[in-house]
C-alpha cells in the first residue's frame, strides 16, 4: 500500500495552503474551582441510551482527575453505576434528588432541570 494518502501522527493529509505550518493546539491547565462557585446542572436523559434513563451533571469546571473524583464519590452515594465522559458525570437510573441533596450538603452551587 502506497504512503501517498496516509495522514501523519497528528492527523493531517494534505493542505493546498503553501505557508501552512501546523501549530499544535495549547493545552489549557484548568484550575479546579472551589465547590461554592461551581455552577452545576442537573437532568435526566434518555436519548442515545435505548430508552434507559441516566441522570447527566454538567457544567463541571475543573481538571479531570478532579471530575473523576466528584463522579466517583456521587456514583458510591447513590449506590448506582455510570461514569465520567468529557466533563460530564453520568450516573445510572433517576437520582436527581439524591445527586442534588449529596451536593447541596459540601457546599456545590446546583440547579435541577425537570
Amino acid at each position: 500500500m502506497s504512503k501517498k494518502n496516509k495522514s501523519d501522527a497528528r492527523g493531517f493529509i494534505y493542505s493546498t495552503d503553501p505557508n501552512f505550518n501546523f501549530e499544535p493546539e495549547q493545552d489549557e491547565i484548568l484550575e479546579t474551582l472551589p465547590p461554592a462557585k461551581q455552577s452545576l446542572r442537573i437532568r435526566l436523559d434518555t436519548k442515545h441510551r435505548a430508552g434507559k434513563a441516566v441522570t447527566l451533571i454538567t457544567g463541571f469546571v475543573g481538571t479531570s482527575e478532579d471530575v473523576e473524583k466528584l463522579g466517583k464519590q456521587l456514583k458510591n452515594f447513590c449506590g448506582t453505576g455510570g461514569s465520567v465522559k468529557d466533563a460530564e458525570i453520568i450516573v445510572q437510573g433517576d437520582q436527581r434528588d439524591k445527586v442534588l441533596q449529596w451536593l447541596l450538603k459540601n457546599s456545590y452551587s446546583a440547579t435541577k432541570k425537570i
